[in-house]
């Protein structure tokens, strides 16, 4: 499959990366998408398995390239989450009025945009993954194999979370049609590559404590095996978390293999899941600097300057345009028709001195983790107090940026503020201009219900993850219906898409109705709904309630 160009056909050159990336990148050279599975899992290198094999070094090379594609580089990042799941999440809004405003970010769903999602996943992850197993990983090194596990977990996870099923079990057959598995199906499969994961790497740890054989092609962890287990037993957490309205009684046994494990999970800023290395620039900031086609989300300023979060001026750099505006961190509400640059170019953008040129891009941070057991206790799961969970995710996210914490954990009365647009009244269109959705206050109330301290957890919860986990915001936003969120300005599905609701998915890709016409079928009767942006995935629960239930 031709690679999909870069939005606005704007080329830029490869990032200089280390040789072994450019080695590894001649290793895996895969052609197509799912709709040659076969071609992918072709060696076209000509070096045989014989000559791969006892050199665990030709098998590490594979590495990088994976981890960097979790997230991809800058035009990669830019269509696999910048302009569809950040977005959605609140954070993102671009002052750029790609194809006259009609595009993913007003819910009129952009096929070559979001089909590079899963094309990445495929060929950048999942294929070189195949290619690390037909090399004899599995056997041979099983730690190798281990973390090969976790990033194909991490990685999958997204890809089902925004499409619904997917291939998965049957990816690499060489049949003319390639059937796609349910989402539980999926999930299920998560938690069993898990398994194997944390038990080849407590295996390793045990009997070579301190060895660190992947350390040169780690762009994760600098090869400790302690820190990936960790990891491992965090991403088993979160996809627990997913679940749980749909499937309660897995939900809840997977969470406590997670949190009860001797491996430990993700606790402290030293232990956060970051990616960087090997010459990978920060997309949000390539993007934003360079192309300047970044802003936050109106959404997510509103939180910040109700709550007057200490947090802000790290984040986020305030605006500089319109007049009205200058001076106070303001950014663009979703779905602004924002006309032609530099209209919106003066709102918020992220703090580009915070998060630099070869600031790491953050997979999972401490705070999450804490949210998450927050509320695994809020759910009556674990012994742990609820609110000391909450507030430890806090304190930790306050000292992730450096913002100094004050008396915010006892700010009973601070509320997201409304949203106001000077732009909008005099430009001719619809007016962005919004009252506050959200009376949630940020001090932890024991008196409260369980709905409403739920909302608090992942309110702050989304606030910790800020600026790199849009995918993650935008599924918890779907199964919790938190934080409140703004509906989008301008609404362009067609009638697909509730504006209240809000949009729960993607649509798959058109080149799998072309190459896998029957595969895709099964997945879309898997799906239960049409194959557009409201038919929600398999563990939301929460679409079409006008007041969210998760108790």
């Amino acid at each position: 499959m031709k690679k999909i160009t870069f939005i606005k056909d704007k080329l830029v050159g490869t990032n200089t990366l280390s040789k072994y990336v450019l080695i590894a990148a001649c290793l895996v050279l895969l052609g197509g998408c799912t709709k040659n599975f076969q071609n992918m899992n072709t060696d076209r290198t000509g070096i045989t398995n014989q000559q791969l094999l006892p050199d665990f070094n030709s098998i590490g090379l594979y590495y990088p390239g994976i981890q960097q594609h979790i997230f991809g580089e800058e035009g990669d990042y830019q269509l696999c989450q910048n302009l569809n799941s950040d977005c959605y999440a609140g954070y993102y809004m671009s002052p750029d009025p790609f194809r006259g405003n009609v595009n993913n970010q007003d819910y009129s769903l952009v096929d070559g945009w979001n089909s590079d999602v899963y094309s990445m996943a495929y060929t950048q992850v999942m294929g070189p993954i195949n290619s690390i197993a037909k090399k004899g990983a599995r056997a041979a090194y099983p730690h190798f194999w281990a973390v090969a596990l976790i990033l194909q977990v991490q990685t999958m996870s997204r890809v089902t979370d925004y499409y619904g099923p997917i291939t998965y079990s049957q990816f690499g057959s060489s049949a003319a049609t390639i059937p796609y598995d349910s989402q539980q199906a999926v999930y299920n499969s998560f938690f069993a590559q898990l398994d194997t994961a944390v038990t080849n790497l407590k295996a390793y740890i045990a009997a070579s404590p301190g060895v660190k054989p992947f350390a040169k092609f780690d762009m994760v962890y600098a090869g400790d095996y302690t820190e990936w287990l960790k990891y491992a037993n965090s991403l088993r957490l979160r996809l627990a978390m997913h679940i749980v309205n749909i499937d309660p009684a897995t939900a809840k046994l997977q969470a406590l293999k997670a949190i009860n494990d001797a491996g430990g999970l993700i606790s402290t800023n030293a232990d956060n899941a970051t990616l960087s290395g090997y010459g990978y620039h920060n997309p949000i900031w390539w993007i934003g600097t360079s192309w300047t086609d970044l802003s936050v989300g109106g959404s997510l300023t509103s939180y910040l300057n109700g709550y007057n979060d200490p947090r802000t001026s790290k984040l986020l750099a305030p605006a500089t345009a319109p007049t009205a505006i200058a001076g106070q961190y303001v950014g663009i509400r979703a779905g602004t028709p924002v006309g032609g640059k530099p209209m919106y170019n003066g709102y918020s953008t992220p703090n580009f001195t915070t998060i630099a040129e070869y600031t790491p891009m953050i997979l999972m941070p401490a705070a999450e983790v804490w949210f998450l057991k927050s509320e695994a206790a809020l759910r009556g799961w674990t012994s742990e107090s609820a609110q000391t969970d909450y507030e430890t995710g806090i304190t930790t996210s306050m000292a992730q940026w450096s913002a100094p914490i004050g008396n915010y954990l006892s700010d009973k009365t601070s509320t997201q503020a409304d949203y106001v647009d000077p732009l909008t009244p005099t430009a001719g269109v619809a007016n962005a201009s919004i009252k506050a959705s959200s009376k949630i206050t940020i001090a932890w109330d024991a008196t409260a219900t369980n709905e409403q301290n739920l909302e608090r957890i992942i309110t702050q919860k989304w606030l910790a993850m800020f600026p790199c986990g849009g995918w993650e915001a935008w599924t918890e936003y779907r199964r919790t219906g938190y934080p409140r969120l703004f509906p989008v300005v301008v609404n362009n599905s067609g009638g697909t898409i509730n504006t209240d609701l809000q949009i729960r998915r993607i649509a798959y890709p058109q080149s799998e109705y072309t190459s896998n016409a029957a595969g895709v079928a099964g997945g879309v009767s898997l799906l239960g709904g049409p194959d557009n942006g409201g038919t929600p995935v398999w563990w939301d629960t929460n679409k079409g309630k006008a007041v969210p239930t998760n108790f």
